[in-house]
């Protein structure tokens, strides 16, 4: 079965970075696209970024442009996620997931298999 695990959330003062990862296994062929998403409390999710694997094609909301970067290391199955300038805003539980035969799309319904999430707080 398809199971992805989150990993290096915490607390981080503003200013500072993190790295997160997501750690997959039981992917098959064609299963080439991992996302970010994040909930904060009393929001609605978002996404975050999203890679293509196989092609490194990459997508960015425009709220982490230029501050978040999403990067793969295929041979361990792991995509990571590095945050740096982090604000408070930046605060909530983040999520991975992945979609079969899907570009590196920012829209959640197009992924099927979701982590259990990494609490990242950032504090001012």
């Amino acid at each position: 079965e398809v199971k992805l695990v989150e990993s290096g959330g915490g607390l981080v003062q503003a200013g500072g970075s993190l790295r997160l990862s997501c750690a997959a296994s039981g992917f098959t062929h064609g299963r080439h696209t991992i996302g970010w998403f994040r909930q904060a409390p009393g929001k609605e999710r978002e996404a975050v970024s999203a890679i293509r694997l196989d092609e490194g094609s990459t997508n960015y909301s425009p709220s982490v442009k230029g501050r978040f970067a999403i990067s793969s290391n295929n041979a361990k199955n792991t995509v990571y996620l590095q945050m740096n300038s982090l604000k408070p805003e930046d605060t909530a539980v983040y999520y991975c997931a992945t979609g079969s035969d899907i570009s590196a799309t920012l829209s959640a319904v197009w992924y099927d298999y979701w982590g259990q999430g990494t609490q990242v707080t950032v504090s001012s």
